[in-house]
């Protein structure tokens, strides 16, 4: 399988609300202006192609030097378990460099992909949740 990653290459809000539909990634996927506001405020987006079909994102907001929060981590169901996730959070951790931390907060059904890939869970979180989401 010839998969092409790109930092260039950016989605539309269509592609991402049908990948994010297709692997179950909660997100505000009816709201087609807030998902483009997502991608516009995003400063490191790395995307997955095959051929001309979205089969991956990675979307962060980064300040370069210390920490980079990554917001989004979608696979297409049919492209899972092809290694395209990990090459997805390595080319973030990669672009970010070594004095970057990554961080992120899971889905309920990623909690036990995120240590196979190397982050570590961390104990020392807060959040003040949105007023429109469940």
């Amino acid at each position: 399988m010839d998969i092409k990653y790109s930092f260039d290459d950016k989605p539309t809000a269509e592609q991402v609300i049908e990948l994010y539909d297709n692997c179950g990634l909660p997100r505000p996927t009816q709201d087609k202006e807030r998902i483009q506001k997502m991608f516009d405020n995003s400063n490191l987006i790395v995307t997955a192609w095959h051929n001309d079909l979205l089969v991956g994102v990675s979307r962060s907001i980064t300040d370069w030097v210390w920490s980079c929060y990554l917001a989004d981590l979608a696979v297409r169901q049919e492209y899972k378990k092809a290694g395209i996730g990990k090459k997805l959070i390595q080319l973030t951790k990669d672009r970010v460099g070594e004095k970057s931390m990554v961080l992120l907060l899971s889905v309920p059904t990623a909690m036990e992909y995120y240590p196979k890939v190397g982050f570590v869970k961390q104990e020392s979180s807060y959040i003040l949740n949105r007023a429109d989401w469940q």
